[in-house]
This record gives C-alpha cells, structure tokens and sequence, in this order.
C-alpha cells in the first residue's frame, strides 16, 4: 500500500465534493444575486447547479459507497414480506381496540386518584 498514492486519492476526493458544494453555493448565490430573473428560471438553475453538484459529488469514494448503500438497501427492501390487506386491517383494528381500552383504564385512574387526593387533602365533599 502506497501512502502518498492514497492520501492523493483522498485528496482528489476531497476536492470533488469541495467542487459540488461550491457548485451548489453558486446555484443559490445566483438566485439571490439575479434577483430581477423570474423565479421559475432562478429555481431552475438552483436546480440544475444541484444536479450537477451531486453528480459531480458522486464521482467521489464516499458518493460511490452511497450508491452501494442505496443499491443494498433497495435490495434488502425486496426481501421484506409485507402483509396482506386483512392482515393490516386486523392489526389497525387491534391497535385502536386496545387504546380504547387503555384510554378508558386511565380516565377511570384519574377519576379514582382525583377522588383519593381530594379525600386526603381534605377538598372532597
């Protein structure tokens, strides 16, 4: 391994996402700076400096390493079994059952605890 071959690389990948980002500035730079353009045509270009300032970032290690997590991650998403229609809806409708139930568990604590704190403290009549 070469140390002076690998911090160049490095280096090099430091400067194409300096370069995107710089290019990015530009864009919103220049969307301020031509303030009389019409917007749709500002934003365009805002647009456009940020699709070019990422493709230029993804030419870097670290935008390739995201492209291979992007890749693993829509392939791991292929492997997920999602649930049927029924499935869903039964699992929706036991949700909300058991929130009721625990949403009037506590309202009839709050009723008893309101009832043995007023009796304690001597407010209750």
């Amino acid at each position: 391994m070469d140390t002076k071959a690998d911090a160049g690389i490095a280096a090099f990948d430091t400067l194409k996402l300096l370069v995107a980002g710089s290019i990015l500035l530009g864009g919103i730079f220049g969307y301020y700076y031509y303030s009389d353009v019409s917007v749709l045509i500002r934003a365009i270009g805002v647009l456009l400096a940020f699709a070019l300032g990422v493709v230029v970032a993804l030419q870097s290690t670290r935008g390739q390493a995201f492209v291979r997590f992007v890749q693993g991650a829509r392939l791991e998403l292929r492997k997920v079994v999602w649930p049927t229609r029924e499935e869903t809806i039964q699992t929706s409708v036991t949700v909300l059952v058991f929130t009721l139930i625990m949403a009037v568990f506590f309202w009839l604590l709050d009723i008893f605890l309101l009832y043995f704190t007023r009796m304690m403290t001597g407010q209750g009549g």
